[in-house]
């Protein structure tokens, strides 16, 4: 396992394509956000596609900011992940298990050299993201469960 992954998993009592839903509409993400800083306005199709861009208002350390992604990965109702500018992808796979869905969800910076590598983990982004992908999972497992009952 690369240590430039940051990861935790859960267990949605949800059938993967509910949980994919939520995940490849990008008007859904203010809904299930945990780190705090996607900030609404959001722009992009209704639903995602390989290679599909959208925007959305951030702000982070009190500093408002735009940020455009790009999908870069997807199979339908099992993984999707985005990019911005930068190299890491934020990743969300989807695993059909008795009684519903594991779910877990990535921040992903294996792509940087050392150098950008280091400054990702100087300013503490693994451990600021860490958090963020926990609670981001307690909020997509309550959207999924009540969007599937």
């Amino acid at each position: 396992m690369s240590t430039r992954l940051v990861s935790a998993s859960t267990i949605v009592a949800a059938p993967p394509e509910v949980v994919f839903a939520i995940l490849a509409d990008p008007r859904q993400h203010p809904r299930i956000d945990g780190s705090g800083t996607l900030q609404g306005t959001i722009s992009g199709p209704a639903r995602l596609t390989k290679g599909a861009t959208f925007g959305m208002d951030m702000k982070m350390f009190g500093l408002p900011y735009k940020i455009r992604n790009r999908v870069v990965e997807l199979e339908e109702d099992r993984r999707i992940a985005w990019r911005h500018f930068g190299g890491h992808r934020w990743r969300y796979e989807l695993t059909p298990v008795e009684g519903g869905t594991r779910v877990t969800e990535t921040f992903d910076y294996s792509r940087y050299n050392r150098f950008w590598a280091k400054g990702i983990e100087i300013t503490g982004f693994p451990d600021r993201n860490r958090r963020g992908i926990e609670e981001t999972l307690v909020r997509l497992k309550a959207a999924a469960e009540a969007d599937a009952t």
